[in-house]
């Protein structure tokens, strides 16, 4: 990276789709290839030599909080109540101090270059408001979902249609400023509150991942993910 990069991981969801698994311990605690999800996060971050590092935490936050007990991270607790994805970031800006972050979901695991190296390489502070990595569906393992973008051929990003051409899925990881957040009076809202604006405003932007991605929201995806991870190692 050029400079470091304040980092935020979102880890304070309930990881309801998980069923049983999640009953006792917190999603970013689900072990996949012999690690927690939040570890496969962590690597992502400080390969990329992120500085500060904020996890948020709500749901059974205390077994995250003493698993990172000897990791260089700042936690930002949600003690009342999940603040979802734009409401949690804005919590931790006192941690993360001023200027566009990068955030990070802890439910992902990937292969290929850096996710926060590659966006940091791409991003213009003069032309976005958020660079978000971006997959195509084929490239993309257990994620159910439709894809939520397209992209035009300026990598500007807007809401897909199934009538826009190729769609894409978001992959959890993103560059964006915050500066928009104070003008929201909700204390509970999601990301996308921004995302609209920034839609609006046509400085909202896209980058390919150079790698391989899965979403680790439900049990089955959990098998997908090692295998994706055993094949990027050639086991």
């Amino acid at each position: 990276m050029r400079q470091s990069r304040a980092l935020m991981v979102f880890a304070a969801g309930s990881g309801t789709r998980m069923g049983a698994l999640t009953a006792t311990q917190p999603k970013p605690m689900i072990r996949v290839a012999g690690r927690p999800l939040i570890d496969h996060a962590l690597e992502q971050a400080l390969a990329a030599a992120a500085d500060p590092i904020v996890v948020n935490l709500h749901y059974l936050g205390d077994q995250v909080a003493a698993h990172l007990a000897d990791r260089p991270v700042l936690l930002s607790w949600e003690r009342d109540r999940v603040l979802e994805t734009g409401g949690g970031l804005r919590k931790a800006l006192p941690l993360l101090g001023h200027g566009p972050v990068a955030t990070l979901n802890s439910d992902a695991a990937w292969t290929g270059e850096n996710a926060i190296t590659q966006l940091d390489a791409a991003w213009d502070e003069t032309t976005m408001d958020a660079l978000l990595l971006i997959a195509p569906p084929e490239h993309s393992v257990g994620h159910s979902a439709p894809p939520a973008f397209s992209m035009d051929e300026h990598g500007r990003l807007s809401r897909h249609s199934i009538t826009g051409g190729a769609g894409y899925i978001y992959t959890g990881a993103q560059i964006i400023r915050t500066d928009m957040l104070a003008g929201i009076k909700d204390e509970v809202f999601s990301m996308w509150r921004l995302w609209e604006t920034m839609i609006a405003a046509r400085r909202f932007f896209g980058l390919i991942h150079q790698g391989g991605w899965c979403d680790v929201g439900q049990p089955r995806s959990i098998a997908l993910a090692e295998q994706l991870l055993s094949d990027q190692r050639g086991v």
